[in-house]
């Protein structure tokens, strides 16, 4: 398979964004999670409520993964090649309002299997930083970077994953009237 390029990852995880289902509360969002040394480089997809429960995309990309492997989501990190990435759409989020274990958190626990040799993520390519519309200044970034995880900025869609983002969140004409 021909190595993709990061815009190219990027563009895969808008496409999971697109379906996901709109809503004001919440941002659409896409994640993959790849490994480009695999000889199928996308692990897995996961977009915002793809799965049961108020779900964000990287909760459902790693859950995916988890589930494929037949273990549990807090021990995906144990079987992820050493080079394991991440692209989502948006910056993972730090806290969640649901009270669910944030997506940046979930990133970390990839980490935690270090003491099976492996890595878990390291690299976290993000379209967008969180708009602040919802739980103030999102922190994921930097948290990811304290813990060693580099955070990196793909650049060239960000109107478009913004669009796509809060397709929910628009007032519909007939409510402005009232």
């Amino acid at each position: 398979m021909t190595q993709l390029s990061h815009l190219d990852y990027m563009r895969l995880a808008l496409d999971e964004a697109r379906k996901s289902p709109p809503k004001p509360t919440n941002f659409c969002v896409g994640a993959v999670l790849v490994s480009p040394s695999s000889p199928e480089p996308i692990l897995a997809t996961g977009y915002t409520l793809e799965l049961p429960g108020n779900t964000h995309a990287e909760q459902c990309c790693l859950g995916k993964l988890a589930q494929s492997m037949n273990i549990s989501e807090e021990h995906v990190g144990s079987i992820m090649p050493d080079d394991t990435v991440l692209y989502t759409t948006m910056e993972p989020c730090d806290f969640r309002l649901s009270g669910n274990l944030p997506c940046t958190e979930r990133v970390l626990l990839t980490k935690s299997s270090l003491s099976t040799g492996h890595k878990g993520i390291q690299k976290v390519y993000i379209g967008v930083k969180e708009p602040e519309k919802f739980v103030g200044e999102n922190k994921g970034r930097r948290k990811l970077e304290d813990a060693g995880i580099q955070v990196i900025h793909v650049q060239g869609l960000e109107e478009d994953i913004l669009k796509v983002a809060t397709a929910g969140h628009q007032i519909k004409e007939e409510d402005q009237d009232e």
